[in-house]
Parts: C-alpha cells; structure tokens; sequence
C-alpha cells in the first residue's frame, strides 16, 4: 500500500513548497527566490562599478594589494552573475526527465563560486610572494582613498545580501564572496595607514597573503557543503535517529519503519522516503494517518516533500532498517 506526496513529472508541474516569508512565499516559477534575485541585481551592479575603480586606482597607485582586491571583486561580479543565472535557471518547471525540477543549478553554482575562490586564492599568493621578494612603492594616499571607497561598497553590498543568504546555499557563496571583499578592504585600508606612517612596502604582499588564506578557508566550507548537498547526505540539523522515533511515536498506529532516507534538493528543500509498518487498517484510515505524518514532518523538519509507502506486518526488514525498541 502506497501513498506518495512527491513532485508530479508533467510539463506543467509546479512544487509545492513551505512558505518561508512574505518576500519569498514559494520555490516555483517566476516567485522562486525572488527577493533573493533583486538583491542580487542591486550587489551585482555596486561590485562592478567598484571593480572599474579598484582597477584603475591599483595601476595608478602601484598597489598590489589594491590589484588583489580588484581582482577577488572580479571574482565576486563572476560569483554573483553565476548565482544569478542559476536562481533564473532554478526558476524552470519540472520536466518529464527532472522531476525535481532544476533546483540542484543553486548548488552547482555554489560549488563552481568556491572553486573559483581557489583559483583567485592561489594567483594573489604568487603575486605576493614576487611582492615580497622585489618590494615595489605604492602611493598609499592612492590606495588608502579608493580601498576606503571600495569597504563602503562591500559592506553595503554585504548586508543586501546577508537576509537571502541564510534561504539559500547559491546565495550564502556570494556572500561569502562579499565578506570576503570587505575584508579585503579592511587590509588595504590598514595597509595604506601603516605605509603611510612607516614606509614598510612589504605590508602590501602581506597583507595579501592574509587575505588570500581567509579567502582560501571560506572557499573549502563551501565547497564541502555544496558537495555534502550534491552526494545527497542528511541535511544538518537534521538527526535521523531522532526523525524515526518521532515519527513512531507520533501515532499508536506506527509500529515500526525501514528503509528511512532524508535528502536535500537544495537549500531548505527537504525530501524524504521511508517505509512504514502501522496496524492493518482501512485505505481511508491511511489517508488520514498519512496527511498527520505529513504535517508533522513539515512542521518539525521543513519535509516537504514525504514519500511514503505503508506495510502491515513487520515483513523484510533490510540492513538500514530504523527499527527501535
């Protein structure tokens, strides 16, 4: 006996989703991450004005640490035009051969933000260890005022972002891009004073390499989540253990349940299937037990998508049995 809450595979399908907040009520169509979408048009536009910026006050001012920021910015403007994209893409219906519709874009685009903060990462070290090896002036009156400009526009940019990131993986790797760009500018700005007061050059490629391995930290935590989304693993925060009693627990009717798998389409999209054994009973009392199980899955774990099948008996039980005395 089996009873499915799971995506339809039609042309027309539309998921049904938790509604999360006013601003982003649904994960479908045109309304998925909408607010998500406006605030990164508004990022996207301040970092690439602030690029342009960067750029040409580094060549004028001779400062690498400067031309390291401009560079990591360009990698944030990539950043966010990827993330951007990938919640357009993510906006698709379901098809026939995705019938979870394409909402693993958000993760694939997470996980290419990380690696392309490897990359950025290992090209500001080697240009700061050429720095240190042939120190070079900088005009730190330069570098102080435009670094200065530049912190304005990452920590605006920053906080547009920081409301989305917290709904969703693809956001939260832009804005670690942003984070980091603002600590970027924190450095040079530091660095310009110091030079300013000491004339030490080497400040510059080091604080670059600072920057670089705060950069290199944030990019491995991202890379490891979106992989840890991609492998299909339990969504954290979630204990399944604890997910299995409850469910048990929840009706006298439940005697036991098997082959439990939790999952995550993307962030704050939880899917579930499992096998429960509950007393012989009518098709109409199933229907019943199955909207309660439903609700509460929703309501303590954010499952959304639950997909169910009914034994009577305790029948096979297989090796990932969750069976509990």
């Amino acid at each position: 006996m089996e009873h499915s809450h799971q995506p339809a595979g039609s042309e027309n399908t539309r998921h049904e989703h938790h509604e999360h907040d006013s601003e982003n009520a649904k994960p479908h169509s045109h309304n998925f991450r909408s607010f998500e979408k406006k605030r990164l048009l508004i990022a996207i536009i301040l970092t690439l004005a602030m690029l342009v910026a960067e750029i040409i006050g580094g060549v004028i001012s001779g400062s690498l640490a400067l031309l390291s920021d401009a560079g990591h910015m360009l990698t944030h403007s990539f950043a966010l035009l990827i993330s951007f994209l990938a919640i357009n893409y993510a906006c698709r219906p379901a098809t026939r051969e995705k019938t979870f519709g394409f909402y693993r874009a958000e993760i694939l685009a997470a996980l290419f933000n990380g690696i392309t903060l490897i990359i950025i990462t290992g090209f500001i070290l080697w240009e700061a260890y050429k720095r240190i090896v042939n120190p070079r002036a900088v005009d730190e009156g330069q570098m102080f005022i435009i670094a200065l400009a530049g912190l304005a526009v990452n920590i605006a940019t920053a906080l547009i972002l920081w409301k989305a990131s917290k709904k969703s993986l693809n956001i939260r790797s832009a804005f670690i891009h942003m984070v980091g760009d603002a600590a970027s500018s924190v450095a040079v700005v530091a660095g310009a004073v110091i030079i300013y007061f000491t004339g030490f050059y080497i400040i510059d490629p080091i604080l670059s390499i600072i920057i670089a391995i705060l950069i290199l930290v944030w990019s491995i935590s991202l890379i490891r989540e979106s992989v840890r989304i991609l492998m299909e693993s339990a969504p954290k925060g979630i204990d399944i253990i604890k997910l299995s009693r409850g469910i048990i627990k929840s009706d006298a009717r439940i005697k036991n349940m098997h082959d439990l798998h939790v999952w995550e389409i993307t962030t704050d999209m939880y899917c579930m299937s499992a096998h429960i054994i509950i007393e012989d009973m009518s098709i109409s009392s199933t229907e019943e037990l199955l909207l309660k199980m439903q609700q509460y899955l929703e309501r303590q774990y954010n499952i959304i998508h639950p997909i169910i099948q009914f034994e009577t008996g305790e029948g096979f039980m297989h090796d990932n049995s969750c069976k509990l005395a």
